[in-house]
C-alpha cells in the first residue's frame, strides 16, 4: 500500500484530485467506481474546477457509485444520487447515461443488486475504485462480517452506521436502516484503489485496517491484499 500524507481535507482533496486527474488522462474510456461521504467532498470539487477550466474531460468516462440507500427517492437531499449531482455530475461534461447509481426505491431489491452486479461486469472492472472508511472498518456498505467474496447486496446498516450518518439526516430516526452495496469481492477486483481517510477520530480503526489482521470483522483490511492501492490521509500511520 502506498501512503501518501497530507496535512489537512483541503491537501486530500487537491492530492486526490491530481491523481484521479492523470488517471483520466491516461486512459481512454476510464471506469471509475464513486464514494460518497464528506471525506471526497473536495476531491470532487476540485475535479469540477479541472473539468470546467478544460485541464480533464468525463466525455469518455463511465461511473459505478459503490452504494445507496434503501426507500430514498432519487431527489431527496439526503440520497446518494442527490449527493452526487449536487457534489459532481452538475458540474462536469460526464454523459448522464454512463454514471450508475444503484435505486434504493427499486421494486425488487436483489434484482436491482444482481442488475448492477450484471452491468459491472458486462462494462468492465474499474480502472480506478474510490474508497472512504467507515468508522467500524466498512468501505462501501459492507458492514463488519460481511462476506470478503461478496457481490452487489442489500444490508442491514449497523448502529454505528446509523450513528456516524445522522449527521446528515434532520435526525437520528431519518436515518435508512437498510442500504444497497457493491459488494468487497466487486470492489477488490478494481484495477487500483484510491483510499481516501481524513480526522483523527478515524486513526484507531486506520491502524487496525493497515497495520491489523485481515478479517471480515474489519472489512478494509482485505485493502492490504490489493496489489495495486494508495492511501492519502492526515493520519499519522
Amino acid at each position: 500500500m502506498k501512503v501518501i500524507k497530507v496535512k489537512n481535507s483541503d491537501e486530500l482533496g487537491v492530492s486526490a484530485a491530481e491523481f484521479v486527474s492523470e488517471r483520466l488522462m491516461s486512459l481512454e474510456k476510464p471506469i471509475i467506481g464513486l464514494a460518497t461521504g464528506s471525506t471526497p467532498e473536495k476531491l470532487y470539487a476540485n475535479l469540477i474546477k479541472k473539468c470546467q477550466s478544460k485541464e480533464i474531460s468525463f466525455k469518455n468516462v463511465t461511473t459505478f457509485n459503490l452504494d445507496e440507500y434503501v426507500g430514498l427517492a432519487q431527489d431527496d437531499p439526503t440520497s446518494y444520487h442527490y449527493y452526487m449531482d449536487k457534489n459532481l455530475f452538475n458540474g462536469i461534461d460526464i454523459k448522464r447515461e454512463n454514471t450508475h447509481v444503484l435505486d434504493g426505491e427499486a421494486e425488487d431489491l436483489q434484482k436491482e443488486c444482481d442488475h448492477f452486479e450484471r452491468l459491472i461486469q458486462e462494462t468492465g472492472k474499474m480502472d480506478l475504485q474510490i474508497l472512504g472508511l467507515g468508522l467500524n472498518g466498512h468501505i462501501g456498505f459492507n458492514e463488519p462480517g460481511t462476506s470478503f467474496n461478496s457481490r452487489t447486496h442489500i444490508v442491514e446498516l449497523s448502529e454505528t452506521t446509523i450513528k456516524a450518518n445522522a449527521r446528515f439526516f434532520p435526525t437520528i430516526q431519518d436515518v435508512p436502516t437498510k442500504a444497497l452495496t457493491m459488494g468487497i469481492g466487486t470492489i477488490m477486483e478494481a484495477k487500483e484503489i484510491l483510499f481516501l481517510v481524513q480526522g483523527e477520530h478515524k486513526a484507531e480503526i486506520l491502524q487496525k485496517v493497515v497495520h491489523g489482521k485481515v478479517t471480515e470483522g474489519v472489512p478494509a483490511s482485505i485493502l492490504q491484499r490489493h496489489p495495486n492501492i494508495t492511501l492519502i490521509t492526515d493520519i499519522d500511520i
